[in-house]
């Protein structure tokens, strides 16, 4: 009966020692991409966010001036 038990654990050991691998390298590349793509995401908000208020302030319904927009009045 002990033999059958350490059969099972030895097959299982082995299936998960290999799908841990792949698992991890996944996990990893997922990661990289993950850490990639906020990165680039960070700094097009940083460039992006005055521009953005800017346009959304020439198109709204009174027409301010850009120095109008600009100053803190």
């Amino acid at each position: 009966m002990a033999a059958k038990g350490s059969l099972k654990l030895k097959g299982k050991g082995k299936g998960s020692k290999g799908s841990s691998s792949s698992s991890s390298s996944k996990f990893k590349v997922f990661k990289d991409w993950t850490n990639w793509s906020l990165q680039k995401a960070k700094v097009a908000t940083h460039y992006g966010f005055i521009p953005l208020i800017i346009i959304i302030g020439m198109n709204s319904d009174p027409k301010p001036d850009l120095f109008q927009l600009l100053t803190p009045v």
